[in-house]
């Protein structure tokens, strides 16, 4: 009976191994294509009046903080302080302002009561020469004001290690040489506005973005030597002449162009201390 079983297992077992392994095979589907999102990069962004992305500023420099919760203007549009001032496109500093926590800088706007014409930067003219009110300060460029190298003034950065002479005019052959004085503009008293390149062998002017609130700029010429502390750092664009304007307070404006964006300006303002 022993001997029966045994050969009854052996037999079950060999039967087992010689079923046919197709015999074991099953199929269980899996589950479909995943719904991932469409891939964004092949597709255009488009605006639902125009089709197009309209020609805008959409970088931080045009962001603006919305208003406090509740305050009247809390759901109103395009409203808010911007989040870069001293980047923002014709923003300007307003009086009183608190620069980096430190309340002892108070901004006062220019004066834009008058302003120039005749204004050529980059070989440009806007029209007319202007006249500076009686209430402004102006100092003419005289022939008595040149030095024996043919420019007007020396002008220093020390935060940005900039040294550089000021010559009149602001065309490519004048900026080829140093710095340019706006003809229309002071060359001492008031308003002295000056240009500069932001690239190439003599861009002297390159950072001058970069500069921060309180940062030191020295201009010697012959009627003597002033110091002027920073203001205002604004990008301007570049139809807009109003720091150009004769102003009461003695200053200084530095222009430079805005690198890969031709319709803006950077434009210093630094008033005597």
């Amino acid at each position: 009976m022993k001997k029966l079983t045994t050969l009854f297992s052996v037999l079950c077992l060999t039967l087992a191994l010689t079923v046919p392994a197709s015999a074991l095979d099953y199929n269980i589907d899996g589950p479909g294509d995943p719904e991932y999102g469409k891939s964004t990069s092949i597709e255009p962004v488009v605006t639902a009046d125009r089709g197009e992305l309209p020609n805008v500023d959409v970088s931080k420099n045009a962001a603006l903080i919305p208003p406090g919760f509740g305050s009247p203007s809390a759901y109103t549009l395009n409203t808010g302080n911007p989040l870069t001032p001293n980047l923002a496109p014709g923003y300007m500093l307003g009086e009183g302002a608190v620069i980096n926590g430190n309340t002892g800088i108070t901004v006062a706007p220019p004066d834009f009561n008058t302003i120039p014409s005749g204004i050529v930067f980059g070989g440009t003219s806007t029209g007319d020469t202007a006249t500076p009110t009686p209430s402004t300060g102006y100092t003419e460029v005289t022939s008595d004001l040149y030095y024996s190298g043919g420019y007007l003034a020396t002008l220093k950065i020390p935060s940005l290690k900039v040294s550089v002479k000021v010559y009149q005019g602001t065309d490519d052959k004048t900026l080829a040489k140093g710095a340019g004085h706006f003809e229309d503009t002071s060359i001492w008293d008031g308003n002295c506005a000056i240009a500069g390149h932001n690239r190439g062998a003599n861009c002297y002017f390159g950072e001058i973005h970069n500069l921060n609130v309180g940062d030191t700029i020295t201009l010697t010429t012959r009627l003597g030597t002033r110091t002027y502390a920073v203001t205002s750092v604004n990008k301007i664009s570049d139809t807009d002449n109003s720091l150009l304007a004769p102003t009461a307070e003695n200053c200084v404006t530095l222009f430079t162009c805005v690198r890969n964006q031709r319709a803006y300006r950077w434009a210093v303002r630094a008033v005597e201390v």
